[in-house]
């Protein structure tokens, strides 16, 4: 980068916060626009694969988040009774993936990445619109963003703006945006000492539950269930989940009797279901979400998103932070390699979420259970074998000395063949 490139993110959430801390490293001038009063984010816990952990070692974050990791030995699937449908262990999921499942708190992972800038680069309650995509290579084209405090201009603007993207209906009038996946979400992170139990999630009719602990010693519980668009419980959300899984295995009780009505967050879930013709038009680009929002049923919407950021900020092998190349001149690059991943990442989690929360008929559920038993018996390696191509992903380029290869996304198509805060669909 011969003169350090003006680089806008708008928003300030885990893909746009990346993207922000990687494009610093190479080189650009980056202020981050967020309309939230402040970084405290509206969510609870968010699991980060090998996959995203392996980009934040571009940036030099993946052993600080590594070192967080509280998933230990066995876990797996069960049915409500609480009998163990598949079983999993952390040590073959590291050894098949190259590295650990990490849980932490969304707010841990924020501070993280907000942590890589200056303290004046990020702008809270500062809302953004994007008034001209520019040209590439034309000087007199940057982009142009509106602000409460006046117009600003970028060589490039990374939109991370999440699932109801308005930079992506600018971009892309004409794309008919997001659907809704059918289901709703809530999620709960609460304290629950006394109580040990292996980390799992229980497969019902047409609803889940997940129960998991984190490194401070709390509970990161969530549950999805079959659920019109727009329906709220009668009473309050706590209410809600004690009518559906009150009655479920240990400990979804003892979760439930330790949240407060106000502890529950509630969401609809909604994915894009059309792709995007891009991720990028003039001098911008999409981040997460904003281009390729998807049901949170392998865990991946936020880990796509760090994902997107690091191939962003480094598109190349081996491609140095002192790179004269402006980012702005690498778009085509970029959607090339990420909308045939992201698409098939997607295609997997919408039938992931027909197999588990989808999946609604008495017999069709005792059906389902009964197989994964079985299977599970017959090759213990099941459930792990689903995220391949998936969480096996690397990094196509960094600093100088990145570990990384550019091989993901064609891994990813093969694989497929023949499968922050409220406007977030990771659980």
């Amino acid at each position: 980068m011969a003169a350090a490139e003006r680089v806008i993110v708008i928003g300030a959430g885990i893909g746009g916060l990346a993207a922000a801390a990687a494009l610093r490293m190479r080189g650009a001038r980056v202020t981050v626009l967020e309309r939230a009063p402040s970084l405290e984010p509206v969510g609870a816990a968010i699991s980060l694969s090998p996959n995203a952990l392996r980009a934040l070692d571009v940036i030099g974050l993946g052993d600080d988040i590594r070192a967080l990791s509280a998933w230990q030995g066995d876990g797996g699937l069960r049915a409500p009774s609480g009998r163990w449908l598949a079983r999993t262990e952390a040590a073959a999921a590291a050894e098949r993936f190259g590295g650990p499942l990490v849980l932490l708190h969304r707010a841990t992972l924020v501070d993280h990445l907000a942590g890589r800038l200056p303290s004046d680069a990020v702008r809270t309650g500062t809302p953004a619109r994007l008034t001209d995509p520019g040209v590439p290579g034309d000087p007199r084209r940057p982009a142009r963003v509106e602000t409460p405090d006046g117009e600003l201009e970028a060589d490039l603007v990374v939109a991370a703006d999440g699932l109801r993207s308005a930079v992506r209906g600018t971009l892309f009038p004409g794309h008919p945006g997001t659907v809704h996946s059918g289901f709703t979400t809530w999620r709960v992170v609460v304290p629950l000492p006394g109580v040990a139990f292996p980390s799992h999630e229980t497969w019902g009719r047409g609803a889940i539950w997940g129960t998991h602990p984190l490194r401070d010693g709390r509970v990161y519980a969530y549950a999805a269930a079959v659920a019109p668009a727009g329906e709220k419980a009668p009473d309050d959300e706590r209410a809600e989940l004690l009518r559906r899984y009150g009655d479920w295995h240990s400990p979804i009780p003892e979760v439930l009797a330790a949240v407060r009505a106000l502890d529950v967050l509630r969401h609809d879930v909604h994915h894009i279901a059309e792709p995007l013709p891009a991720f990028h038009r003039g001098r911008v680009a999409l981040v997460g979400d904003a281009a390729h929002a998807m049901p949170p049923t392998l865990g991946q919407g936020g880990n796509q998103a760090v994902e997107d950021a690091i191939t962003l900020a480094f598109p190349r092998p081996g491609m140095p932070s002192s790179a004269d190349e402006p980012v702005a001149d690498t778009l085509p690059g970029y959607t090339a390699v990420r909308l045939p991943r992201t698409t098939a990442v997607t295609r997997r989690a919408v039938r992931a979420a027909r197999l588990n929360v989808l999946t609604t008929g008495r017999v069709g559920t005792a059906v389902r259970n009964s197989a994964l038993a079985a299977l599970s018996k017959a090759a213990p390696s099941l459930l792990l074998r689903g995220f391949d191509g998936v969480a096996d992903w690397r990094p196509p380029g960094g600093p100088s000395g990145a570990d990384g290869d550019d091989s993901g996304a064609p891994r990813m198509l093969a694989a497929d063949h023949g499968r922050r805060g409220p406007e977030e669909n990771t659980p």
